[in-house]
Formats: C-alpha cells, structure tokens, sequence
C-alpha cells in the first residue's frame, strides 16, 4: 500500500516542484514504485518529468471532477522512471467546479485509493497557496514534506503553515502529519542560512531532515530539457543530495512503520 506525502508550502518559488520531481526519481532510482500527482495548474511537475501539458487527453482536472480515474490519466516519465498523474491550466477552473460536489476536500484521497496498491510511493506537488487544490492534497496524504529555504522570512511562513496542518488533523484528516523540514538551496557560505538551520534542528529536532539541498546551476538547468534533475547529471552536488534524501525518506518511513 503506497505512503501519500504531500510536498506543501503556502511560500512561492522554495523549491516545491524541484523536490517534488527530484525525489520521485530519486526514490524510483531506489527500485520504488512511484506515482507524483501534480495539483499545481501551472503543470511545472508534468513539464519537469518530461511529459508536455499541452496534449493531454485527461489530467488531474478530469480525476478531480469524476470525468476520468488514474489509471485512465496517469503517464509515464521515461527519464524518470515513475508515474505522473499530470497537470495543465485547466485545473485552475477546477477550484470554482468543486464547490458544488459532495466530499470535494476528498477527492483525491478517494481517486488514488483506486490504485494506492500500485505503489510504494504517492508524492503530491502543492500549488503555493492554502486552496481546495491544497485542501484535496493535504486530505489524501498521510504527511507533510515542507521544503524551506535558510532565511528570515521562511519561518514566518512556517508557523502558518504547521497551523494549517493541525487544522486539517483535527478537522478533516486524522493521520495528517508533518514528515520532516527539508532545507533546499542551501547555502553554507551565507552565515543567515547556517544560523537560520541551527534554529531549526534546535526547535524541530528529528522533524528535520538530515539531508542538506544546496543551491545547484544542473538542477536548476534540468526542467528545461523535461528531465529530473538527479537523471539529467547524476553526478552533480544537488542530484546527489536527492539521491540521498531519497535514501533517508525510505529509512524514515521504516521508523514510522514501527
């Protein structure tokens, strides 16, 4: 049975869809079966993984609405090696078409119950705001992957955030939780990243991942070429380090599962 992980943060341009891309390959290199879901309108994911949002036949948006079911819409990224349940612009008329249907915080959740035995992992791209597209997400998934930037500002965010998610538990998803902190584009040579991430490990503790995302030019490159970053050069500091965090997300499942 896949873990659902929603990958969540109402800041813009911290690195959502680049986690979100680059851990799927990076778990799918791990011999795990995954399937990313992109509920982001703007269909940044379903670019990334190779996939071009301008010729689909369905999408999220049809999935959203009862017009279509996963299996149905699902894709296959090549270069990646995982399953894409993509997204285009049309979703954006999905938030005002939702209102009117019954369960539409949980949509999602029930159109991937369909195929959750198909695999090991489910990871879900966010839009960057709290939306019923957000909503849907955060209802489906068993927890919160948060990526952050190092800076004043992030933790502002942060705390909205955390709210958000006891929101959520308490209300509409029970086994909602935060899964870990992950610090991207990382700057070791700024001393407000250092201090900004001794903060972290200090008021957080085991919910921040051990493993650091630097600022990297190849995984910035790498959408552009539809190809995840950790494929299009294995070898660079940033696929590197997503290799490894796919390595320490396995791990931490094997805990939560104890």
């Amino acid at each position: 049975m896949a873990k659902i992980f929603c990958v969540a943060n109402q800041k813009g341009g911290v690195g959502k869809t680049t986690t979100t891309v680059n851990l799927a390959a990076g778990l799918a290199k791990l011999d795990q079966r995954v399937l990313l879901v992109d509920l982001d309108p703007q269909g940044n994911a379903t670019m990334g993984a190779g996939i071009n949002k301008a010729k689909l036949t369905a999408s999220v948006y049809e999935v959203l609405l009862g017009m279509s079911d996963v299996k149905t819409a699902r894709l296959r990224s090549e270069s990646g090696r995982f399953d894409v349940l993509p997204s285009n612009r049309e979703l954006a008329g999905a938030e005002v078409e939702m209102v009117e249907l019954e369960n539409r915080e949980k949509r999602l959740r029930d159109a991937l119950a369909l195929v959750a035995q198909d695999y090991d992992f489910i990871l879900i791209d966010c839009p960057p705001a709290l939306s019923m597209l957000t909503l849907n997400g955060l209802c489906a998934a068993h927890g919160v992957i948060i990526p952050m930037q190092c800076e004043y500002y992030a933790l502002e965010g942060l705390s909205d955030l955390a709210n958000t998610i006891k929101k959520v538990s308490a209300s509409l998803n029970p086994d909602l939780k935060i899964v870990g902190l992950l610090r991207v584009m990382f700057d070791p040579r700024m001393t407000l990243s250092q201090q900004v991430s001794d903060q972290l490990e200090q008021h957080f503790g085991d919910k921040v991942f051990k493993t650091l995302i630097p600022r990297n030019v190849r995984l910035a490159e790498a959408p552009s070429y539809g190809i995840p970053g950790v494929v299009f050069d294995p070898s660079s500091k940033g696929a590197q380090a997503y290799i490894a965090f796919g390595a320490e997300m396995v791990e931490r499942i094997k805990l939560l599962d104890k």
